[in-house]
């Protein structure tokens, strides 16, 4: 079958990602947009662009009927799923054939038979691929747990729950179920035991229509948050380090999932192992996956080109890839990991990652991205802004390497996981290849981060130095704004480093700056330079430089030793911004989708009182004190800003 234009039916990096390819095959681009990524990257890189009328997904990019009506008005002969959204659902695929269209991807049979979590797991026992058993969640006793909640038609970690104690299993599965609704249409769950230090390893699949099924290899997904990848790699430590015939009975395991769906396309076959090297099958996700990029670093391979050519008929030839070197990526979220993860909005007014290069040699970085200077980062879609990826000839220099060009990344305007993956690459138990999917739960991610960052006080002296210089222009050693034979006073700036204020006490006498408190570990500090946007300074002999970004009362301070994200405080504070003591206030801006309290009731500190929904995942909202609630000022459906005030208790 010959294609013309491609349709991508996704949004963001995939989609960009996707049109890479096309234009190198000389293919037009077609996108479909919602309103909220009416300016996004991906719209503008496209040939033609189609919006889906509204903002929610259920609206927008789930509307399979808006999409396939799309491709027809823009000319699009094929739809490329992407990932998400409709990308393994069957009767999309199923329309998309029916409008005369090229479905790029698996026949719809193949999507259902691995779209039920539940079905999958019996198709794969049958075929001889090991599998967890499946628990009824009505017949789980006190010897089941623990357990992992699921959801039937899920992935991306959305609709599932750890569930420790039999008193927690019913709102579990009931918030499981919520989720799963609103993530994929269908509210089915069900449990299997729960692997607390298992390794999650996968092996990617590319069949084509001639009964020749490739295994490229396979990737280990251990660090992850929200049962949600978060460092991928190829090829797994774990499979390196257990040896003999492990990585030949995960790859035929592989290949034995998909020829028994018949599977056409490329794919992924996900599963669970331990330290001995024993595997159960988790699940297949019929499409292409969020960490493709490293399977591509160390085979050479554009999965994407061959997602095409099998579409199209072709044949695979020659011999299966085999992966050479190693390669690590990391997904750049925009989320507050200290805050139990919790996703962040906002406009992302700088984007520089230094150093990317567009090759997959020893030493290259990639950086696959939805986002530029200029988005904006809603509630909508899913947090993660892009993906960074290191290949070299060995992993703990891909580590290394990843790790160092993180750490220089300039990313202004919205909070990042950005020093936690930076800090997990070099923990020692990654190094080791030792990692598990409970790293983080035993390495909370405070506790890994502790020291990564600028210091306040110094960012806060760097920050009040180019401010000063803002205003009146650039400040050197030799000839100091504001200096006076007679001395005089401190001049004061304060700065907010998250809930923490920093004041900042300076003055230019005869011999220079003078700084009242000198940051801590620091009793000699000296200026070198200062302008509005970087700043020189000599500490104990030390010269150091960081570089300034303001944006409105924020400013952003970055350096070898870190990032400091400020913001200016007024001298005198706004009634405006005042709370209820005891108010419980949302955390991000999302819809309330369950409210368990009434005004007049009484709670214990840490209850949940307010269920919100923002990027696709819930996110609960505790009592801050215990008390008796005296107000209750949110309902369920509503939208919420950030900062408002949904209960107060009266402690």
């Amino acid at each position: 079958m010959t294609m013309t234009s491609v349709l991508v039916a996704g949004r963001g990096e995939i989609a960009r990602r996707v049109f890479a390819t096309c234009r190198r095959r000389g293919l037009a681009t077609v996108a479909v947009f919602a309103d909220p990524d009416a300016d996004a990257p991906h719209v503008r890189e496209a040939d033609a662009a189609v919006r889906l009328p509204g903002a929610a997904p259920a609206d927008t990019y789930l509307r399979g009927d808006l999409i396939v009506e799309a491709a027809r008005r823009a000319g699009a002969d094929a739809v490329h799923p992407g990932y998400g959204f409709l990308s393994e659902n069957a009767d999309f695929a199923r329309a998309v054939g029916a409008a005369g269209l090229v479905w790029i991807g698996p026949d719809p049979g193949a999507i259902a038979a691995m779209g039920s979590k539940v079905a999958a797991k019996e198709r794969m026992a049958a075929a001889g691929v090991p599998v967890l058993p499946r628990l009824d969640p009505a017949a789980i006793t006190g010897a089941d747990l623990p357990v992992l909640v699921k959801a039937s038609a899920g992935g991306g970690g959305r609709g599932m729950r750890v569930v420790r104690t039999l008193a927690e299993l019913p709102g579990a599965v009931a918030s499981a179920e919520r989720e799963a609704a609103a993530a994929f249409g269908d509210p089915a769950v069900f449990c299997e035991p729960y692997l607390a230090a298992a390794h999650h390893v996968e092996v990617q699949i590319v069949a084509d229509a001639h009964g020749t099924v490739w295994a490229l290899g396979e990737r280990e997904c251990s660090l992850q948050r929200r049962h949600q990848k978060v460092i991928e790699e190829a090829p797994s430590p774990l499979v390196e380090r257990v040896g003999g015939d492990m990585r030949a009975r995960l790859l035929a395991a592989g290949r034995a999932a998909a020829a028994a769906v018949g599977y056409r396309g490329a794919g992924t076959v996900e599963f669970l192992a331990d330290a001995t090297g024993a595997f159960w099958f988790l699940e297949m996700n019929t499409r292409i996956q969020v960490e493709h990029p490293v399977t591509e670093a160390v085979t050479g391979a554009d999965i994407v080109a061959w997602q095409l050519d099998v579409a199209g008929g072709a044949a695979l030839t020659g011999p299966e890839p085999a992966m050479t070197g190693h390669a690590i990526e990391a997904r750049l979220y925009a989320e507050d990991p200290d805050r139990d993860w919790r996703p962040q909005t906002g406009t992302v007014e700088r984007f520089d990652v230094p150093g990317v290069t567009s090759r997959f040699a020893p030493g290259a970085l990639r950086l696959d991205s939805g986002v530029e200077a200029g988005t904006v980062v809603g509630t909508h879609y899913d947090a993660m802004l892009a993906k960074l990826t290191a290949c070299a000839p060995t992993r703990d220099a891909a580590a290394r390497q990843l790790a160092a060009a993180l750490r220089r990344s300039r990313i202004h305007g919205v909070r990042t996981n950005r020093d936690l993956l930076a800090a997990s690459l070099l923990h020692p138990e990654f190094l080791a290849g030792t990692a598990h999917t409970g790293f983080y739960a035993a390495h909370p991610p405070a506790t890994l981060t502790a020291g990564a960052g600028l210091a306040p006080e110094l960012g806060a002296l760097v920050a009040a130095l180019a401010d000063a210089a803002h205003g009146r222009g650039p400040v050197l050693p030799g000839v100091a704004s504001g200096f006076r034979n007679v001395p005089a006073g401190f001049r004061s700036r304060t700065y907010a480093a998250g809930e923490r204020r920093v004041e900042v006490r300076y003055r230019f006498g005869r011999d220079g700056l003078e700084v009242a408190d000198p940051p801590p570990g620091t009793t000699a500090v000296a200026l070198v330079e200062a302008t509005a946007d970087r700043v020189v300074l000599d500490l104990d002999g030390v010269r150091r430089a960081w570089t300034v970004g303001r944006y409105g009362d924020a400013v952003v301070v970055d350096g070898a030793l870190g990032s400091a994200e400020l913001r200016r405080m007024p001298r005198f504070a706004d009634p405006a911004e005042h709370v209820p003591a005891g108010a419980l206030v949302a955390p991000m801006p999302g819809t309330v989708v369950r409210v368990a309290v009434e005004a007049g009731a009484a709670v214990a500190a840490g209850q949940p009182l307010v269920w919100l929904e923002a990027m696709k995942m819930e996110h609960v909202v505790a009592a801050p004190v215990g008390g008796t609630v005296t107000e209750v000022g949110v309902r369920v459906g509503q939208q919420v800003a950030h900062g408002a005030t949904l209960a107060v208790v009266d402690g």
